[in-house]
């Protein structure tokens, strides 16, 4: 079973190497000022292999948003996205949210269903 990690802070080429595998991407990015800003953001190792990720970014205040799932396809099915959901929730909490928000595509409803979450009426925009 992997093991979950608080405020890891995982190395660039650890998250870079995770996106890649998880959304196909192949252009790379700098972490450091996004997790920097966090309420918090939780790392999945297996043997020191880094395969998951969440993180809590927020309003400064009471609002706490769930962004960025991650588990490598090798490890997924496992119950990783939710023990990982699961400990943001609590984290964001005990770190004083009141509010924990989260945007999906619809095919995880179901996922985000499991880990507590309602559906409400949001807007959004795409902006890029």
């Amino acid at each position: 079973m992997p093991e979950l990690r608080i405020d890891p802070f995982p190395s660039a080429a650890e998250l870079n190497a995770l996106w890649s595998a998880v959304w196909g991407t192949s252009e790379t990015r700098d972490f450091t000022p996004i997790l920097s800003r966090s309420l918090a953001h939780i790392g999945a190792y297996h043997v020191d292999r880094f395969v998951g990720f969440v993180n809590v970014a927020w309003d400064g205040g009471i609002h706490a948003f769930i962004l960025d799932t991650s588990v490598h396809p090798d490890m997924r099915r496992q119950g990783i996205a939710t023990r990982m959901v699961r400990q943001a929730t609590s984290l964001a909490r005990e770190r004083g949210a009141e509010w924990l928000h989260v945007d999906f595509e619809p095919h995880l409803t179901g996922f985000y269903r499991s880990c507590g979450f309602r559906l409400t009426k949001a807007g959004l925009i795409k902006l890029a």
